[in-house]
């Protein structure tokens, strides 16, 4: 498929795609951002994902990509626009994997359960599942200290999948991990998309991984963040880790990094 099959710019709130009936799990109206220093973070602002939808964006540093999700969140207030989002349970992954370090592998998967007053018997439960599902079990009585950086963000991925929350928010979470383990992240991380099939907001630098996970990724102009061009994934899942050596990934990659550049000029 050309390039110019696949690029749409956005002009208009993007809602879902044409034909979908179902309502957005997640949805940004003409969001601008300004904080109060006068720092001009984000622009019109206009995008949707929807259930079982994995949306990625990508942008330079200090465009804004992690304020959206801190927006999304309710972390952060907009200046003007709306965000409507369906569930107060959202599942969110951080840069860091803020685990406690006092706390073992299962008292930290555990937390968000206790905080939520679950019954203990469900708290466990949920908790032994949510470790299993990213290839904990074994560690779960070892602390933070003991663990990689691989290790510890697939800790927190657990203890944010204890909930079972219907939208995910990931801040660039493996961008301090060696190339390897984030490519093994990546793939735990699609399989687990695949399984549960939660609707996804995930902000990253690097544009294979965007491309690799997502069905959709945005492209964020320089500050103050818009957004200048969507791409369609078109890749069946599960993908294999190969999918990065075809040709149509490279062609897709090449041709969101143009979009990228166009962005900065």
């Amino acid at each position: 498929m050309a390039e110019a099959d696949r690029r749409v710019a956005v002009a208009q709130p993007q809602s879902a795609p044409e034909g979908d009936p179902r309502p957005p799990a997640l949805r940004f109206d003409r969001v601008a951002k300004v904080f109060e220093d006068g720092t001009h973070a984000l622009a019109d602002i206009s995008f949707s994902v929807l259930p079982g939808e994995f949306v990625a964006v990508v942008g330079p540093s200090g465009c804004g990509k992690s304020t959206l999700l801190r927006i999304a969140s309710g972390l952060t207030d907009v200046t003007s626009g709306r965000v409507e989002v369906v569930t107060t349970n959202l599942g969110y992954v951080f840069q860091d994997a803020t685990l406690l370090p006092w706390r073992t592998v299962e008292a930290n998967v555990e937390l968000f359960g206790e905080l939520h007053g679950l019954p203990k018997a469900e708290r466990r439960r949920l908790t032994a599942d949510a470790i299993s599902l990213v290839g904990l079990r074994g560690f779960e009585q070892h602390y933070p200290k003991a663990l990689s950086g691989g290790m510890k963000m697939r800790a927190s991925l657990a203890r944010s999948l204890t909930l079972k929350p219907p939208v995910f928010l990931f801040d660039e979470p493996f961008g301090a991990i060696d190339e390897i383990t984030r490519h093994h992240l990546n793939i735990e991380l699609m399989r687990l998309f695949a399984l549960e099939r939660f609707a996804a907001l995930f902000i990253t630098h690097s544009i294979s991984e965007a491309v690799f996970l997502s069905t959709r990724v945005h492209v964020m102009s320089a500050r103050p963040g818009r957004i200048v061009a969507s791409f369609d994934v078109p890749f069946d899942y599960p993908r294999a880790a190969e999918l990065r050596f075809e040709p149509e990934f490279a062609e897709l990659t090449g041709a969101l990094n143009h979009a990228l550049r166009e962005a900065h000029v």
